[in-house]
């Protein structure tokens, strides 16, 4: 009667085995996608109490789309939703034809934007509760197995409250919205940003993600890629002010150094090539006094300086070298 009972509990099972392959997940989970026409970007955004939510869930091409693909996942959403878009489908059409192909459809939630714009999103009946997602102009936001029913209002809510943020930070508004209205029943570990050009160049190299942050596993992960955001941001404006520095615009080559200061203080190197920039501008009193707290964090800065006019990146005389170099 036992090997009976059990195996009427097995049969289920095995017939819904497709649900929970090794090669999908259980990513239950928050998300959002969206579209920014004016800075021509598009966007996914992502948290979860799972490890490494961003390789399973987010997935995003440049001149494409973007999908996140969740609850019970099925990867082959992401990979295969951008090449039906990139072969001629909307991102209606691809939703259709995913699930069409899907026995477990109904565990599934999806969301797909294509470079057209156009929004499509589809939240099963078998999601764990709390799941539903809407659908604004621009973005879709979805969420499954939530402590309570309010995070896809908190995060569309967050979205539109921010128009004037560039698109990573708005979708990085709505994830926070999520976590602060309760978020994923069972708390926080892992999360992504990723985003990409809605029109693809001539230059593929240059076709890469615009962001592209995950953060695998973390206490706050929403905290931490927001940390890592500001970072690349800073970067960007030390790559600015490389960029000035070559065409020799030194006023806005100090500008663009001084941002990326003032974003990520405790980074001694972008402090370093500011300094190096003044000196090569002519403002030595500025670069000695700069560089001397430098020499005092870390000696290794020191070396460095001594290398540079040999390249040709530190051009002043050898007299003012020796000053710099005290």
């Amino acid at each position: 009667m036992r090997l009976k009972l059990l195996f009427l509990l097995i049969i289920p099972f095995l017939a819904n085995a497709q649900f929970f392959k090794k090669d999908n997940g259980l990513a239950h989970t928050y998300s959002i996608v969206a579209i920014d026409k004016e800075t021509g970007e598009m966007a996914v955004a992502v948290q979860s109490h799972w490890f490494s939510v961003g390789n399973v869930v987010a997935w995003a091409k440049s001149g494409v789309g973007v999908v996140a693909t969740q609850s019970f996942v099925n990867k082959s959403f992401g990979i295969r939703g951008l090449e039906m878009i990139k072969n001629g489908k909307t991102a209606e059409e691809t939703l259709v034809a995913l699930l069409a192909e899907d026995e477990g459809r109904e565990v599934r939630q999806v969301a797909i934007i294509d470079a057209d714009g156009n929004i499509a999103s589809h939240t099963g009946s078998k999601c764990i509760d709390f799941a539903g997602h809407i659908i604004g102009t621009n973005y879709s936001v979805q969420s499954n197995m939530m402590l309570n029913n309010t995070v896809p209002d908190a995060m569309s809510k967050a979205f539109e409250m921010h128009p004037g943020l560039p698109l990573a930070e708005r979708v990085l508004e709505a994830l926070k919205a999520a976590q602060a209205t309760g978020g994923d029943i069972r708390g926080k570990q892992s999360a992504a940003i990723r985003v990409v050009k809605i029109a693809k160049s001539d230059e593929p190299w240059n076709d890469d993600f615009v962001v592209d942050l995950r953060v695998d596993d973390h206490e706050n992960p929403i905290q931490e890629i927001g940390r890592l955001l500001k970072v690349q941001r800073a970067y960007e404006f030390m790559n600015e002010g490389d960029l000035m520095v070559e065409i020799n615009n030194m006023p806005k080559a100090m500008n663009a150094y001084n941002a990326a200061m003032q974003l990520f203080p405790e980074n001694l190197e972008m402090k370093y090539w500011t300094a190096i920039t003044l000196a090569n501008n002519g403002d030595i009193k500025k670069a000695d006094s700069m560089l001397h707290e430098l020499y005092l964090k870390d000696e290794n800065w020191r070396e460095l300086t001594r290398r540079l006019p040999k390249v040709g990146l530190l051009t002043v005389k050898p007299s003012v070298l020796q000053v710099l170099l005290k």
